[in-house]
C-alpha cells in the first residue's frame, strides 16, 4: 500500500470540514422551511377546526330542527285558513302550500328549509279567540313563504353554523390579544352581524308577502294591521318581546315600508 503524501494528508481534514459545513448550510434552510410550515399549521389549525365544527353543527341543526318539527306539528285543517292558503297557492300557480301547526305557545311563524310553513299553536289560538283575522294570519303564511322563496330559511341554517364557526375562530384570535374578554367580544360581533342580516331578510320577506297578498286579492291592509297588533300579541304572555323579535326590524319601519310600497303600486 502506497503512503499518502504529506501535503494531501494535510488537505483531507480541511476537505472533510468544508463538506460538513456545506451539508449543515444546506440543511439549515430546509429545517427553517419545515419550521415555517409547522408554525403556519399551528396557527390555522384552530380556524380549520372551527370551520369543521360549523359544518357539523349545520348538519346537526338541520336534523334536530326537522325531527322536532315532525314530532311537534300537525297539518293545518282550519277551513278558513285552508281557503286562504289555496287562494295564495292559486296566485303562485302551485298545487298547494304546506302549512302546519307547530305545537308551542309563543306567537310566531316560521319556515323550514324543506319549504314547509309553520304557525305556532299560540298564534292559531289568537285567531280562534278573534284577536287575529284569517287574512292577518294569511299574511304570516305569505311572509314565511317569502323566506322560503328567497332562500332565507336554508341560508339561516347555514348562517347559524357559520356564526358558530366564526365565533369560535374569532374568539381564539382575540383571546390571544385580549385574554378574558376575547370570547365575549367575538360573540357580540357575530350576534350584531347576524341581527343585521336577519333584519334585511325580514324586509325582503315583507315585500314578497305584500306582492303575493295583492296578487291573491287579499291586499296589504291585513299585513299592516297585524303589525300594529304584533307587539301586544307577543308581549301578552310574559311582559316582554321574545328573542326572535329582537332580530326583526322595528314595527313602525316595516309599516312605513309597506305603506310606501302600496302607494307606489296604487299610482
Amino acid at each position: 500500500m502506497s503512503a499518502v503524501p504529506a501535503e494531501k494528508a494535510r488537505q483531507q481534514p480541511a476537505l472533510f470540514s468544508c463538506q460538513a459545513s456545506s451539508a449543515r448550510d444546506h440543511q439549515a434552510p430546509c429545517l427553517s422551511h419545515r419550521c415555517l410550515h409547522i408554525t403556519l399549521m399551528i396557527k390555522i389549525l384552530p380556524i380549520l377546526l372551527a370551520v369543521l365544527y360549523g359544518l357539523v353543527m349545520y348538519r346537526f341543526s338541520v336534523w334536530r330542527t326537522g325531527r322536532e318539527l315532525d314530532e311537534q306539528s300537525t297539518v293545518l285543517a282550519d277551513p278558513k285558513l285552508v281557503a286562504m292558503s289555496k287562494q295564495m297557492a292559486k296566485a303562485l300557480e302551485i298545487p298547494r302550500i304546506n302549512v302546519h301547526i307547530y305545537e308551542i305557545e309563543p306567537v310566531n311563524g316560521l319556515a323550514a328549509p324543506d319549504g314547509r310553513i309553520f304557525i305556532t299553536r299560540g298564534f292559531y289560538n289568537k285567531f280562534r279567540a278573534g284577536e287575529v283575522t284569517a287574512e292577518e294570519l294569511a299574511s304570516v303564511i305569505a311572509h314565511e313563504l317569502g323566506h322560503v322563496a328567497l332562500g332565507h330559511s336554508r341560508r339561516r341554517m347555514i348562517d347559524f353554523s357559520g356564526q358558530n364557526a366564526m365565533r369560535a375562530a374569532l374568539g381564539m384570535v382575540l383571546s390571544r390579544f385580549i385574554p378574558g374578554i376575547g370570547i365575549w367580544i367575538a360573540s357580540m360581533l357575530t350576534s350584531l352581524l347576524a341581527a343585521k342580516l336577519s333584519r334585511s331578510d325580514e324586509f325582503e320577506a315583507d315585500a314578497y308577502a305584500a306582492a303575493l297578498l295583492t296578487k291573491a286579492g287579499i291586499g296589504i291592509d291585513p299585513q299592516i294591521s297585524l303589525f300594529r297588533k304584533l307587539d301586544a300579541l307577543t308581549k301578552a304572555g310574559g311582559g316582554r318581546a321574545p328573542a326572535w323579535l329582537m332580530t326583526h326590524p322595528k314595527t313602525d319601519e316595516r309599516i312605513a315600508a309597506l305603506t310606501k310600497m302600496q302607494l307606489k303600486w296604487d299610482t
